[in-house]
């Protein structure tokens, strides 16, 4: 089978990371590589016992002044993954999740369907609160409320890519190719321009219409809960300077809290992926790690909501 890899960069996302991997395992990639930095809540004690136990590749993420942390450790995951078997690698966060027609299919599907290209769009699609104030303590089951489609006006995507074509990447696709013309494509296979592959990092593929086709596609939970989303404020950005984006009624919060529409294409797999979070909690250890991640994270949810009231008042 196909070899993909998948990478990330976390700072205080421990109450998520359990669901995300094995989501992530269950529609087929492997190896996962996850970077972590100045984390408080306990993820990176979780994430060295997954590591301990061979079910990731953890790689401490320690920044320089001036570096945006998903510059840092995407360049740190290309490098650790330069001699590994898996030829394609895609980078999600933790709020994002692949959801591959009729209700992700294993991810090999997509490379094959890809033939010689080098990069694949994955458009996203923005999932938002649900209705949920409070964190309900999963992600897919419980918050299936999102835009009706993507818009093509506004979409961004993230990539699917063979890492060996590229000399580096940004959080959105591979940047500074190796070979002279690189090969894009949707979902379907279809061809799309290569240029955004070229200069500074883009997040857009080109046309839209024909990169929004076909029947893939990031399910975005940008805004989860309130209280999640309060404490990103807290976390800060994986690229570039700070500014106010994690507050409630904010440009951001408006584009991304969106619950006109329902999608629950993704909970096909959700038995499988049940299976796999009680394999992976029933790892000694595993189990205790995440229980301090929601410990914390309970305790900071109360205190940056007093602050959010303070400053409303």
């Amino acid at each position: 089978m196909t070899r993909v890899a998948l990478m990330s960069c976390m700072r205080n996302e421990g109450i998520h990371v359990l669901e995300w991997l094995a989501y992530h395992r269950v529609i087929g990639f492997g190896p996962v590589v996850i970077c972590s930095n100045d984390c408080i809540d306990g993820s990176d004690h979780l994430l060295d016992t997954l590591a301990n136990h061979g079910q990731i590749d953890h790689l401490p993420n320690p920044l320089t002044p001036g570096t945006p942390p998903q510059a840092s450790g995407i360049a740190r995951a290309l490098a650790h993954l330069k001699d590994s078997p898996a030829d394609w690698l895609a980078h999600l966060d933790s709020d994002e999740f692949l959801n591959i027609a009729p209700g992700a299919a294993p991810v090999q599907e997509l490379v094959a369907r890809a033939g010689d290209a080098h990069t694949i769009a994955l458009p996203w699609r923005f999932f938002g609160d649900s209705g949920h104030a409070d964190w309900p303590g999963e992600t897919l089951p419980a918050f299936t409320a999102c835009e009706a489609a993507p818009d093509p006006a506004t979409v961004k995507f993230k990539s699917l890519f063979r890492h060996r074509a590229f000399a580096s990447a940004s959080d959105h696709m591979p940047t500074a190719p190796r070979i002279e013309a690189p090969l894009a494509v949707n979902a379907a296979g279809e061809p799309l321009s290569s240029a955004v592959l070229h200069g500074p990092p883009r997040a857009r593929y080109h046309p839209v219409e024909t990169a929004l086709r076909g029947g893939a596609v990031v399910n975005h939970y940008a805004t989860r809960s309130t209280d999640v989303f309060l404490l990103k404020a807290e976390r800060g950005r994986g690229m570039g300077p700070p500014f106010d984006k994690y507050r409630p009624g904010s440009k951001w919060h408006r584009l991304t809290n969106r619950n006109e529409g329902q999608d629950r294409t993704i909970l096909r797999r959700w038995p499988e992926v049940a299976a796999e979070l009680a394999r992976l909690r029933a790892l000694p250890g595993v189990t205790a790690a995440e229980t301090a991640c929601r410990a914390w994270f309970a305790a900071s949810r109360i205190a940056s909501i007093h602050r959010t009231k303070g400053t409303a008042a």
